[in-house]
């Protein structure tokens, strides 16, 4: 007799940032607010230095108020949009390992860049795109809101307790965690605050969010 407490394995789930965690594009951003910065007749180092701790308007308001914001805006998307085209990109080791091993329709991207550079990025790299992206134009608060994931999460299907938030940044981390979901950072020295486990890099953390993926009960989450 089958027992009546047997319960069907709820799927798990694993949402990543793409910037930083899946993509090596740092010297690329570097790249595309210095040549923004030229343009305006700003100084790149000290205009990039804000462009991390900011979203690009914030970004603009600080180093040039004087500027129409649009004006700043639509430039900066031209030059990040030819720097898909042209630009050299690199998965971080294990990325394509990683998503080649997580079953279909359990993964999703959640980004704060837009969905063509991300598939840009992601044909530029090898990398399997999955059938779901949640990107700026998809949300009307990005992070650290918890919206992005949220939003990611009710198109999966899935409750914020079966997630998994892969992530390097502070801002993605607050929007995870702000989810009620289970956050684990990757691709830094020193972990950032909040996160309930902690890789310097991502290919540390492929057998582990692999496991987290199969366990119908999440043990390998913490």
């Amino acid at each position: 007799m089958i027992s009546e407490l047997a319960q069907p394995a709820r799927t798990k789930y694993v949402l990543f940032d793409v910037d930083g965690t899946l993509i090596d594009a740092v010297s690329n951003q570097r790249r595309v607010w210095g040549t923004w910065a030229e343009r305006y007749g700003l100084d790149a180092d000290e205009v990039y230095q804000v462009a991390l701790r900011t979203r690009p308007l914030e970004t603009f308001a600080q180093v040039a108020a004087d500027r129409d914001p649009r004006e700043c805006l639509a430039t900066l998307h031209e030059l990040e949009d030819e720097d898909v085209r042209s630009g050299i990109y690199t998965a971080f080791d294990g990325a394509s390992e990683l998503l080649h091993g997580l079953p279909p329709g359990s993964w999703a991207l959640v980004t704060s860049n837009y969905e063509h550079r991300v598939r840009g990025r992601f044909l530029r790299t090898g990398l399997p795109v999955p059938g779901l992206i949640v990107d700026a134009a998809g949300v009307e608060e990005g992070k650290p809101s918890p919206v992005p994931y949220l939003q990611a999460a009710a198109q999966l299907g899935a409750e914020s307790g079966d997630c998994l938030v892969i992530e390097d940044a502070p801002s993605g981390v607050r929007s995870g965690l702000r989810a009620g979901m289970t956050v684990w950072g990757v691709n830094a020295d020193v972990a950032v605050e909040g996160v309930h486990r902690h890789f310097v890099s991502l290919r540390e953390a492929v057998p582990h969010i692999l496991a987290f993926a199969s366990s119908p009960h999440g043990n390998a989450a913490v």
